[in-house]
């Protein structure tokens, strides 16, 4: 009996043994053996507190300008009540911080088991809108005499949906199938959704973050790339198809002072607004384009009376401030504990940076109007509340971030 090793056989088992070796480290970083603990709550653990500050000091700068800009809007609409939405923001802002502090005390890795219900609740609540709209525009629904903006959840949804799809196959994120087939068509439902609504800034929400998730997630380039290219032409078809609405918009977009009455009038005034308002501002309070010169100033125009109240360097302050809360989300990410985390991290701060950006873009004429909110800013309870909520989540993923261990 021969009890010499074959070299051959010896070098199979020794792959062998190193392959098992690397598949048990890829199942640590799994949902069932996350570094995180699966306690509920996340006792002792601090959260980010330069994040904390900064969300606080949007959110209040935020419910200032709101009051500042629909007093005279509210007064005139609202039966001479100039709190109207003052306190319906208040409310929800109220609300929305006791979520944002319960959800930063919770585990982030129970949204897991949330993930993709919010999903697919997202996708109904889209389709309610759209049978049940009764207009040329379905964006909203109204339960329990509560209007809801499903696009909003729509964001969240697909975030969390992202998330939780990348972080259990991020080991398969490289081929065509998983790492590009199925995330396109978790993007590609509420997108498509919210096109036909429509809702254009909201499908450019939905998409531009889903692409950047998958980015980061590990989707090849070699599939992106192409994307990119059917993404263009889609958007370009999507404009055509949605005919005079996007059209119209393009139009008044390259020249606002063709039809300054009508469809240039919200445009123009934004721009009178942030002009006026110089270097130093006219003082809070004190705007004149408020006075029924521009539509429902309280909404996404809200930035142009910030301007004129508070001039260009209350502007520059508040986009400051955006940048820091975009540069410590980032850097939360970046020493997530998990995968999980790190997706979720990343999609919340690129959906406030994104939008932020896009709504600035808006208010100076730079981009078509699309009807977009300033996050923080903007009135409106389901944004408000959707946005606190995931502050809550950042802040949660930052209790357990390696930036509270240097």
């Amino acid at each position: 009996m021969n009890n010499e090793k074959n070299p051959e056989t010896e070098a199979r088992k020794q792959k062998k043994r190193e392959e098992r070796s690397v598949a048990e480290l890829q199942a640590k970083a799994s949902f069932k053996t996350s570094p995180v603990s699966m306690k509920l709550w996340a006792k002792g653990l601090p959260a980010d507190t330069l994040f904390m500050v900064v969300v606080f000091a949007l959110l209040s700068i935020g419910l200032v300008m709101v009051f500042s800009a629909s007093f005279v809007w509210g007064f005139y609409q609202n039966g001479g009540d100039s709190y109207f939405y003052i306190k319906k923001q208040l409310g929800f802002a109220a609300v929305g911080v006791a979520v944002m502090l319960l959800t930063s005390r919770i585990n982030y890795n129970f949204l897991r088991f949330f993930a993709y219900i919010v999903y697919a609740a997202s996708i109904v609540l889209l389709v309610v809108a759209l049978v049940a709209g009764n207009g040329d525009v379905n964006r909203w629904i109204v339960v329990f005499g509560i209007t809801i903006q499903p696009s909003e959840i729509a964001k969240l949804g697909t975030i969390m949906c992202l998330s939780l799809y990348m972080a259990v196959n991020y080991n398969k994120m490289k081929s065509f199938l998983h790492g590009f087939v199925i995330p396109l068509a978790i993007i590609g439902v509420p997108t498509l959704l919210t096109v036909i609504e429509p809702h254009l800034s909201g499908a450019i929400l939905i998409a531009g973050v889903g692409l950047v998730l998958i980015f980061v997630g590990g989707t090849s380039l070699k599939f992106l790339l192409p994307a990119g290219g059917v993404a263009v032409v889609g958007g370009a078809t999507a404009v055509m198809l949605l005919g005079n609405y996007m059209a119209d918009r393009i139009k008044i977009w390259l020249d606002p002072f063709a039809d300054p009455l009508g469809a240039g009038f919200q445009t123009i005034q934004g721009l009178y607004a942030i002009g006026s308002g110089g270097l130093f501002g006219l003082g809070l309070g004190k705007s004149r384009q408020k006075y029924l010169y521009i539509p429902e100033p309280q909404n996404d125009f809200i930035f142009a009376i910030v301007c004129e109240e508070l001039g260009f360097v209350g502007a520059m302050i508040i986009i400051a401030l955006f940048v820091i809360l975009i540069y410590r989300g980032y850097k939360i990410a970046m020493n997530a504990p998990d995968k999980f985390g790190f997706f979720l991290v990343v999609g919340i701060i690129t959906r406030v940076a994104l939008q932020a950006a896009l709504n600035i873009a808006v208010v100076t004429n730079t981009i078509p109007n699309t009807g977009i909110s300033l996050p923080f800013f903007s009135y409106g309870g389901t944004s408000l509340l959707i946005l606190l909520f995931e502050m809550g989540i950042v802040l949660s993923v930052s209790r357990y971030s390696r930036l509270n261990k240097n």
